[in-house]
């Protein structure tokens, strides 16, 4: 990639609005009130609220499946009205559709071609990704004898069969167990370290605390918090101290006496908040206070 395709945002949403009328009932459900966000390339962002929040919606006006009221979005600086705009997008839904029929391998090369792939290059393409989600001992079992996390890695594996540069995964651990959600966890990180783009949403909190480099999070179709994990979840006004081989003597006086007692200061930093408090905050209290310089 050449450093101006690499400026280029792989997500650019401005001012997103999206009404939904109810016709029976002679009103209107506003889904999307004015959302803007960047999403670099290179990173997985995570983009979380409620049921109801606009999450969905988004990643619809994204693929193309729904149109804006009003505003904009791109997929590496082409309008996602465009069917162009998709030919770099792998996309995996919360509960997707297999041919049952099919196995493993079958499924993924059924998908290949319908990029317009084929021959040996598929072929390797298949056994590659099969590879990469752990699923080469079962690429010639049927997708009806799959697990619930076998599907879900096998949704990965045909949303990357043509090699796409972003990823957009709707809940991709929804009803894995633990085991499994750790492997597609892995799995998202290696994508990462591959250069891919990932846009998830999930209410696996703590899961989107360990992959993710930034999140948004929606409340009531409005952007109310977004940053950096270390933005979000950092505690202002306080600092922690680690140090190693302190006496209690030394822990009470510490700010005064540290420096005079042998002790080695390890580390200081802001103290952290999980994931999920800093969630439930932001989509109870509503529209938060503009983001701080450099978030």
């Amino acid at each position: 990639m050449d450093t101006t395709s690499s400026e280029i945002p792989a997500v650019r949403i401005r001012d997103l609005k999206k009404v939904f009328p109810v016709p029976l009932r002679r009103r209107q459900v506003t889904a999307l009130r004015g959302l803007s966000l960047d999403i670099p390339a290179g990173h997985v962002y995570g983009l979380l609220g409620p049921n109801g929040s606009g999450k969905s919606t988004t990643l619809k006006i994204l693929l193309g499946l729904v149109t804006p009221t009003s505003g904009t979005s791109e997929i590496f600086g082409i309008p996602s009205s465009e069917v162009k705009s998709r030919t770099d997008v792998g996309f995996l839904p919360e509960n997707p559709y297999f041919y049952k029929f099919l196995t493993g391998a079958e499924t993924v090369s059924f998908h290949g071609k319908l990029c317009g792939m084929g021959g040996r290059s598929l072929r390797d393409r298949v056994t590659e990704l099969l590879e990469l989600v752990g699923l080469q001992d079962a690429g010639d079992r049927r997708i009806s004898g799959y697990s619930k996390g076998m599907l879900q890695r096998i949704g990965l594996a045909q949303a990357m069969v043509h090699d796409p540069r972003l990823l957009i995964l709707d809940e991709p651990t929804a009803g894995v167990d633990p085991a499994g959600s750790r492997q597609i966890r892995d799995l998202i990180l290696r994508l990462k370290e591959r250069g891919k783009t990932v846009l998830l949403t999930s209410h696996l909190l703590e899961q989107v605390q360990e992959v993710c480099d930034r999140v948004g999070i929606l409340a009531k179709g409005e952007l109310v918090r977004e940053g950096s994990l270390d933005i979000l979840t950092g505690v202002t006004g306080q600092t922690e101290f680690l140090i190693e081989n302190a006496s209690p003597e030394l822990q009470a006086e510490i700010s005064r006496l540290a420096a005079g007692h042998g002790a080695r200061l390890v580390t200081a930093r802001q103290p952290q908040l999980d994931l999920e408090t800093v969630f439930l905050k932001a989509t109870e209290a509503g529209k938060a206070p503009p983001k701080p310089p450099g978030s």
